[in-house]
């Protein structure tokens, strides 16, 4: 697998707490937008996002956004 699998072709939109999160880059995991391990095996890793206070994001949910984590509006090319 070279190409990340496409998720959804919209972000994942959501309030989320101060922490650590782990982006799933590879679009198999079962717990989309998060990495559930399902990388294992290929070239893709997870992508590390530590949040400092309480905000509002939109996690990239195609997986081929150049600002990953987050969506940059690049599922609307696919």
């Amino acid at each position: 697998m070279n190409q990340p699998k496409i998720a959804q072709k919209v972000p994942y939109v959501m309030d989320i707490e101060p922490g650590t999160y782990f982006w799933c880059a590879c679009g198999e995991s079962k717990k989309q937008p998060y990495c559930d391990g399902s990388h294992k095996g290929t070239d893709f890793r997870p992508v590390k996002e530590t949040v400092e206070k309480k905000k509002r994001v939109a996690w990239c949910g195609c997986k081929h956004s150049q600002k990953a984590p987050f969506c940059d509006g690049s599922h609307s090319k696919l």
